[in-house]
């Protein structure tokens, strides 16, 4: 199954969305078969696991934009909302001001992740009826679909935290018990351990295969999970997770960092997990943004009115902090990998490129990691800005070896040889080897990917750092009831019993 076209299989699935629920988003065929007389063969199997699989591509546009780095990031201080202005996407104005409301969020992301979640039962619901079908691939398909169904419920988890919940699809009036944030976390970090218990994941997929489940994936899903819940009774075992990964030599650091995010740099040796999209052939569009194809964050992030020859102008979201450009060392490769400061670059590159510079928060420094260039999006067949093929790079091994010097600090062991090949690699001259170091080696790593603001939700920072005083735009403090969003007015609507979130 090569999953960089997995997503064309979707056709054969011939599955499409129906609003039959107040929480998730239903999946139907296009067959007078009743569902639970379709999924009887192993291609029809095979269908349905990639329909668990195709939300994972509709974060960036979805009716909403909504890309899930982006979301985080605005949330953070490095990486600002940016736009013609702060009516241009409200959804995503109101994130990164803290000015939610329950009628105005990226509130697709439930939406997708209750697709999601209900597609993954759609597989552990049937994959075990299907005759002729080896246990070795049953088994295979329900520990991937188990993860699939993990990852959903932890991004609801982490934005909204007190969440409905469920294993096994839902008949009318498709209602369910709505979870405390403490008992979704037990659910999903109970799930991932049978899922791995079940032994079938492998540490790293085949060629061909990349982008679905490997027990490395499910690994760092885990260690994140944990992390971010202050798990202390399991924190040796996601330790000992990131020591497999570590130990089995599947993947390693690349020298070249700025490659990574180059088309040729997908999938390389560092890649644990990407979610997979691709310009050729793209279908997706304006009126269809569910088409297997590309993605539009690059063209999000793109440098607005660019002219010149390397970029592709974009629309001028996601501009970045000139901070965060100056945390670095000068000789740290990640600085001009990361971050695209345009003076720099006019100076040393395209002396004639220009751009619009009269966007909300412009800042003259672009996400160099994923900014739209040239050609980004060949071969595309419908819309020009919708299907730029670079992948979106979910889990880094650097990220499995930070895991591991911070589980390592958190346990009482030394951590720094993990902390250390992290800093070679970039070239970067710090030297401490606390929580606090490894946390700011963290932000510098992955500035742009969405780690930030979780790193600072919990690793208790975000009150200190996410002060209106320290930002240049935003007036509101981030306080512990900015941690979960308000549920959307059109869930509560739906349910009388779903409890809002205090935000």
């Amino acid at each position: 199954m090569d999953m960089k076209k997995i997503h064309i299989a979707i056709a054969a699935a011939a599955l499409i969305l129906t609003g039959c629920s107040k929480d998730f988003v239903s999946p139907r065929h296009n067959s007078s078969e009743p569902l639970d007389e379709y999924y009887n063969t192993e291609a029809r199997m095979h269908e349905g696991l990639v329909a668990a699989y195709h939300p994972l591509t509709w974060f960036d546009y979805f009716n909403q934009y909504c890309p899930l780095n982006l979301v985080s990031d605005i949330m953070a201080d490095d990486i600002y909302c940016g736009g013609e202005s702060p009516n241009d996407q409200k959804p995503l104005a109101y994130a990164h001001l803290y000015t939610l409301q329950s009628t105005e969020q990226p509130s697709m992301i439930w939406t997708i992740c209750y697709s999601g979640i209900n597609r993954s039962c759609v597989v552990l619901q049937y994959v075990d009826g299907v005759e002729g079908m080896s246990d070795a691939t049953k088994s295979l398909y329900k520990a991937e679909a188990t993860v699939l169904k993990a990852f959903y419920y932890n991004l609801l988890w982490k934005f909204w935290g007190n969440v409905p919940y469920y294993d096994e699809n839902l008949t009318s009036p498709y209602l369910t018990e709505q979870l405390d944030h403490d008992a979704v976390y037990e659910k999903i970090v109970t799930r991932l351990e049978e899922a791995i218990d079940m032994g079938v994941l492998p540490m790293k997929v085949a060629g061909g295969n990349e982008g679905r489940v490997s027990l490395a994936m499910a690994y760092m899903l885990y260690a994140e999970t944990v992390m971010y819940q202050k798990d202390q009774s399991r924190y040796s075992k996601a330790l000992g997770y990131m020591k497999e990964i570590i130990e089995s030599r599947k993947y390693d650091l690349v020298s070249d960092f700025a490659g990574i995010w180059l088309e040729t740099g997908e999938w390389g040796a560092e890649s644990i997990w990407e979610i997979n999209y691709f310009s050729e052939g793209g279908l997706r569009d304006w009126g269809a943004p569910l088409n297997a194809g590309g993605q539009v964050y690059s063209v999000l992030t793109g440098i607005n009115g660019y002219s010149g020859g390397i970029y592709y102008p974009g629309w001028g979201f996601g501009t970045v902090a000139k901070s965060a450009y100056d945390m670095f060392d000068d000789a740290d490769i990640r600085k001009d990998a990361s971050i695209l400061n345009w003076e720099k670059h006019i100076a040393e590159v395209e002396p004639e490129a220009t751009y619009n510079s009269e966007r909300w928060e412009n800042t003259g420094y672009f996400l160099n990691k994923y900014v739209a260039r040239k050609n980004g999006n060949h071969g595309f067949l419908a819309s020009d800005n919708l299907n730029f093929g670079n992948n979106l790079r979910y889990y880094r091994y650097a990220e499995t070896l930070l895991n591991a010097a911070e589980l390592s600090v958190l346990t009482g062991a030394d951590g720094s040889s993990y902390l250390k090949q992290v800093r070679d690699r970039a070239h970067c001259p710090d030297t401490g080897t606390s929580i606090d170091d490894i946390i700011e080696e963290r932000h510098k790593e992955f500035v742009g990917e969405g780690k930030r603001y979780w790193d600072l939700v919990r690793s208790g920072k975000a009150a200190s750092v996410l002060k209106g005083s320290n930002h240049e735009y935003r007036e509101r403090d981030w306080t512990e009831s900015k941690k979960y969003w308000p549920i959307p007015q059109s869930e509560l609507d739906k349910d009388p019993n779903l409890q809002q979130n205090n935000y």
